[in-house]
Formats: structure tokens, C-alpha cells, sequence
């Protein structure tokens, strides 16, 4: 019997909220990579929000039930995989000082473990699984956007990237000021529109003038916010997440239309 790298694995599945409501194909393609794999995925049916937009907005108390209830949900599990450099930044950098925050020392400590069982997907995979060919077939054109919290917060590095560049068939070209922010920011595009608005024309430039089919990224909001300046000038670029890209091989694309 051929021995897989996640064999003996049992995964909880982080689906994020907005990945779960708007999203649904990203978390489902994290469970197909993964069990392709050879881990065991749940889905623990208790997870919310993980409760950035309350800290980032500054309710501080509002946040603490939430970060009280991602611990209790996935305090049983070894390994904790989602599909957002965000949110997986929101919970290493935030569950732990949130809860100091409101006095809860317990909780505080609980959190920090909880959360250093917690990955993005591209993460879990390269470090934990120790692959970076997952058996991915992409035979289209693509450009990566680094999202910030990835980089900066969840601090993935070029994971994502050594996991693009080992998919079958894929062409990836070059993105200018790949790292400059889209924009987005969550409620920093709702306080500050017009800033928001420039800097995400600036990016969509950019993905447009690469000739790329596809926009690969590991956060679904930036590909949203991206995709939004691009498709109203027909830019012909499609938004697709990381996880999207690595969870088809080359048997089940034959004859498929992307």
C-alpha cells in the first residue's frame, strides 16, 4: 500500500465565514487536497466568524465570546487548516491578546495553544506534510497576488508560490508591485472608500497587464475586491483561490471547462 503524506492525520476544517457563505467551492476544495492527501478532515459545526471585523473595528469585549468559542470548538484537534491567511493571522495575533484584553487569562492561554495549531492551507502542506507537488494539473495562465495578511500577519513566505510552480501544466506570469495591498483591508475599504477604490484600480491594472487567464490568491475578499475593478473593465481575468487550484488533477479536468 502506497504511503501518503497525511496518513494518520485527522484535520479540522477552519471554513471561514466568508469562504463558507460566499465562497463554498474554497473550503470544499481544501477537503479534496487534503484527502487526496490521505488526512481525515471534520468539520466541526460549532466554528463562527474567527472575530477580526470586531477587533479590527475596535470591540474588543464583543470579540471575546467569539475567540472563546473557536477555542472550545477546536481545542480536540491536533491540526487546525483553513483556506485564509486573513483569518488564520487573526487568530494567532489576536485570540490570545483579545482575552487578555477582558481579564481571562485562562482563556488567554488556551487561545495561544489552539492557535499554534492553526494553518493556512499552503502552510499545513509545505510544513506539516512536507509536500509541495500535491499532483495539481492547471494547464492555464495565471498570476499570483500575495495577499497582505498572508505575508505580514500569518507570515506564509513563498509557500503558496513553491506550491504554484510544482502544479502540471500551469503557466505563471510575473505580477508588478505584487505585494503592494489590494486595497481591501476588510473595514478599512468601508471607512476609507476612495483610498480603497485607487489602490485596488491600481491593482487590477497590474493582474490585467500580465495577460494572465487566472488570479490566484490564499483570501477570497482580496480576489473579490480585485475581480470587481477587473470585471467592470472586462479585464478577462478570473479570481480562483490557491486551494481551487491545487485540489484539481489532471483526471479530473480532462473534458472540464474552467
Amino acid at each position: 500500500m502506497t504511503t501518503r503524506p497525511g496518513d494518520g492525520k485527522r484535520v479540522a476544517l477552519f471554513a471561514t465565514c466568508a469562504s463558507d457563505v460566499m465562497f463554498p467551492q474554497t473550503p470544499k476544495a481544501v477537503v479534496t487536497l487534503l484527502e487526496r492527501l490521505g488526512c481525515t478532515v471534520v468539520f466541526p459545526r460549532e466554528q463562527t466568524c474567527c472575530g477580526q471585523p470586531f477587533a479590527n473595528t475596535g470591540y474588543f469585549e464583543e470579540s471575546v465570546p467569539v475567540v472563546r468559542n473557536y477555542v472550545q470548538t477546536f481545542e480536540p484537534y491536533d491540526y487546525i487548516v483553513g483556506p485564509s491567511g486573513s483569518c488564520v493571522g487573526a487568530v494567532r495575533h489576536q485570540h490570545e491578546m483579545l482575552a487578555e484584553n477582558a481579564g481571562d487569562h485562562g482563556l488567554a492561554r488556551d487561545a495561544a495553544a489552539v492557535a499554534r495549531r492553526t494553518y493556512d492551507i499552503s502552510e499545513f502542506l509545505v510544513d506539516v506534510l512536507g509536500v509541495v507537488d500535491v499532483g495539481a494539473y492547471f494547464p492555464h495562465k495565471v498570476t499570483y497576488h500575495p495577499t497582505c495578511h498572508s505575508i505580514r500577519v500569518a507570515h506564509v513566505g513563498d509557500k503558496p508560490m513553491r506550491l504554484l510552480q510544482a502544479v502540471k501544466g500551469i503557466t505563471i506570469l510575473p505580477l508588478e508591485d505584487a505585494e503592494r495591498c489590494c486595497g481591501f483591508g476588510g473595514t478599512f475599504a468601508m471607512k476609507n472608500p476612495d483610498v480603497s477604490t485607487a489602490m485596488a484600480g491600481d491593482k487590477a491594472r497590474h493582474v490585467m497587464d500580465t495577460g494572465a487567464e487566472y488570479l490566484v490568491a490564499g483570501d477570497n475578499l482580496c480576489l473579490l475586491n480585485i475581480s470587481g475593478v477587473t470585471n467592470r473593465q472586462k479585464g478577462g481575468v478570473r479570481p480562483i483561490h490557491l486551494a481551487e487550484v491545487l485540489a484539481g488533477t489532471e483526471a479530473d479536468r480532462e473534458g472540464e471547462t474552467l
